[in-house]
């Protein structure tokens, strides 16, 4: 977990739960929750505003969008004056411009609490293993991929080495040829067939049907010293190629050094850093309670003469002007 702390999701976000992330890897299966990142600036018009930049994963942005408006209009959430999406091809941004008088805390814990900008995304380590389905740990994960890509360098070097093999034993057959250029040239000449000069070919220099077919259709640029000393040269690198493969197929080591070797480039060429932020949070502190979703204000509390309590905002109490009456309670 020191070199995997959580996974990570491409829409970014911030990841909660160590205990989920602990269960997930080590039993297969675990929840975690995933926030958005949200921050609290001020806005042009003065006031304070609610700037998210990512949201969670599978979460759509339009069906999010609509969801805090439903809430708006049905006075679920009453600190939010304006709702605007500002997001272009730099990056997502949505703005939860507030009331004067209201809570930035108060607004986005309810938000959390009412919408998508917090979720819980539950892990499973599902996979088919020899054709069944079975639920793995990380570390199993791990190894069957490891397992996976050892068959898939094996496969390949025994590939490469059947056609290494197959170009070597055609390039012997030229080798014969150009030693013997003249015999070759004569035994041709007086063959009255293809199939005759095939066949006399393979009896006098012990070769394959493919190498003589090779000889035959040999080009005559090719009897030059320029392309004999190429045919040589290629003979030599390909018998080279052969000794690494045969290495290769003999050697865990070199199977695995290739493994590693691949996966370096893979993540030199497509790694990039991560989008989602691992909290030291445990989920179980992001619980609510119901002083968390209720804006703090100044109220008075009163009590009439025939024993009832009433609660008022501290601001229905208007400065009473010469004369007046004041607020009556009731």
């Amino acid at each position: 977990m020191k070199k995997i702390p959580a996974p990570d999701f491409p829409t970014g976000g911030i990841i909660i739960g160590k205990e989920g992330l602990k269960n997930a890897y080590t039993t297969g299966r675990g929840s975690i929750k995933i926030r958005a990142v949200a921050n609290i600036e001020e806005s042009s018009r003065g006031r304070e505003a609610i700037i998210v930049t990512q949201i969670p994963y599978e979460v759509r942005k339009n069906d999010l969008l609509s969801r805090v408006a439903d809430l708006v209009n049905d006075k679920k959430i009453e600190g939010i004056s304006e709702i605007r999406d500002e997001s272009d091809r730099t990056g997502m941004r949505i703005v939860f411009e507030l009331k004067k008088d209201a809570q930035a805390n108060i607004v986005l814990n309810q938000l959390y609490q009412h919408t998508a900008l917090q979720i819980n995304y539950g892990i499973i380590f599902l996979a088919l293993v020899n054709n069944e389905p079975k639920l793995l740990n990380l570390k199993q994960m791990l190894q069957h991929y490891i397992a996976h890509r050892r068959e898939v360098v094996e496969r390949r070097t025994r590939y490469d080495l059947k056609k290494a093999e197959e170009r070597a034993h055609i390039l012997e057959g030229l080798k014969i040829a150009l030693d013997f250029i003249d015999e070759v040239i004569k035994i041709i000449r007086k063959s009255e067939t293809v199939d005759i000069a095939r066949s006399s070919l393979m009896k006098r220099f012990k070769l394959s049907e493919i190498q003589a077919n090779a000889i035959l259709e040999m080009r005559l640029q090719k009897l030059t010293s320029l392309e004999s000393k190429k045919i040589l040269e290629e003979l030599n690198e390909i018998k080279k190629l052969i000794g690494e493969l045969k290495a290769i197929l003999k050697s865990e080591g070199k199977m695995y050094g290739i493994i590693k070797s691949e996966l370096g480039v893979i993540a030199q060429k497509h790694g990039v850093d991560r989008h989602s932020e691992v909290s030291l949070v445990d989920a179980e502190s992001l619980k609510m309670d119901t002083e968390d979703l209720i804006q703090n204000e100044n109220e008075v509390i009163t009590i009439s003469e025939s024993g009832y309590i009433r609660r008022m905002p501290l601001d229905t109490f208007k400065r009473q002007h010469r004369g007046g009456k004041g607020v009556i309670s009731g």
